[in-house]
């Protein structure tokens, strides 16, 4: 729960505000805990910790993920002879992983295209559209915010 700029942070006048329980949804250790409880739900992909057995058949490409970390980083996906197809660099090396089935994201001409959501209250404020010319998105990706009124 540290960060290099957390000392900045003092130093300027706004304030912000991230609780720390959002440490738990961001967590992607949350994921194979979920396909444990609900395999083969529709809205899950196949998820296992880093020392488990896989949760996907022999062959199958799959996605090797720091359990914290965000925007990419030190994300890989292997393909199903356990070839890099893709690798993103990060501060997250060191962190314990997590291993998941590859979906690989919608493309529309050059970008593949993720969609985050921000729900407050039970009520959707907010979308953000992150694209990138590659399979894994990263702090550099394009990102368009959206605002959802009323």
């Amino acid at each position: 729960m540290r960060d290099d700029n957390g000392p900045l942070l003092r130093k300027r006048r706004e304030q912000w505000v991230e609780p720390l329980w959002k440490s738990i949804l961001s967590n992607k250790g949350l994921m194979p805990l979920l396909w444990r409880f609900f395999p083969g739900h529709p809205n899950l992909l196949a998820s296992w910790f880093e020392g488990e057995k896989p949760q996907i058949a022999a062959g199958e490409s799959y996605v090797r993920k720091p359990i914290y970390s965000r925007e990419g980083g030190n994300v890989t996906i292997f393909d199903g002879q356990n070839n890099v197809v893709d690798h993103a660099d990060g501060d997250y090396a060191d962190e314990p992983m997590i291993y998941q089935a590859f979906q690989p994201l919608p493309r529309f001409g050059d970008s593949y295209t993720l969609i985050g959501s921000w729900i407050v209250d039970d009520e959707a404020c907010g979308m953000g559209i992150r694209e990138d010319n590659t399979l894994i998105t990263k702090d550099t990706s394009r990102f368009v915010p959206h605002y959802i009124a009323g």
